[in-house]
């Protein structure tokens, strides 16, 4: 008779899937750490950028007379 039940693999097996897990892990986090990085640098460059500065200072004047007409209007 054919036994479905799943068995527990022995403890060295067991210990070497552990660590195999734990250095995938360790990778991951190493990665995670360098996209984070890059993320952090782009976003610098990306402030620093002359069309966003543009665009930024842009949409703040815009905000401005946004808020000096509503206190026209409501005056």
């Amino acid at each position: 008779m054919m036994n479905n039940q799943p068995r527990i693999p022995d403890p060295e097996r067991r210990a070497r899937s552990v660590a195999r897990m734990r250095e995938v892990c360790a990778q991951f986090d190493e990665q995670i750490a360098v996209l984070d990085q890059l993320s952090a640098q782009l976003e610098t460059e990306n402030k620093q950028n002359p069309v966003n500065i543009y665009f930024e200072k842009r949409r703040q004047q815009q905000g401005l007379e946004q808020r000096q007409s509503s206190q026209l209007i409501s005056s």
